[in-house]
């Protein structure tokens, strides 16, 4: 075999394999993983984002918002029940990850909210978003769109960066 052809089975050897770890995303001692959304029907104006922030470093750091082509705008929000009652608020000044902590945005709890929907989001697709941290700046992700009803990330989708 000659040489431009090792070259070629090595590069496609380490782009299949980093598909297949995962679907995690990292900027300086932040780590995002598994970010995933569910399908919407179509006209939907809302949708959720979910995923794991894990905070490496040795100071605090905040999940601001985000921007994507999707929505027209991206806020952190929280649902929790008060009073018997579940209530659901934005978080205007965001969602602070202490050092060395992991916070996770799940169904039910803290989330992304993508408000103001351009499209109909589908089932096997990857959403492009920027999410903004207080320290960390932008950190461009890839939410992976779930079925309709789902409770959590499906196992081995995405990618990792």
């Amino acid at each position: 075999m000659n040489k431009p052809i090792h070259y070629i089975a090595a590069i496609a050897l380490t782009l299949t394999s980093a598909v297949a770890l995962g679907h995690d995303f990292a900027a300086g001692a932040l780590k995002i993983g598994h970010p995933w959304t569910r399908a919407t029907p179509d006209g939907a104006k809302v949708a959720g984002g979910y995923l794991t922030l894990q905070n490496g470093g040795s100071a605090p750091d905040r999940l601001l918002g985000g921007s994507s082509d999707i929505a027209g705008r991206i806020e952190i929000h929280e649902m929790a029940v008060k009073d018997g009652v579940m209530t659901m608020r934005p978080l205007d000044k965001g969602l602070e990850v202490k050092p060395g902590a992991s916070v996770e945005l799940k169904p039910g709890g803290y989330h992304v909210m993508f408000m103001d929907l351009k499209r109909q989001l589908k089932e096997g697709e990857t959403v492009k978003v920027t999410l903004s941290f207080e320290k960390a700046g932008m950190l461009p992700v890839e939410f992976a769109v779930q079925s309709v009803g789902a409770r959590e990330p499906s196992q081995g989708s995405g990618h990792k960066h």
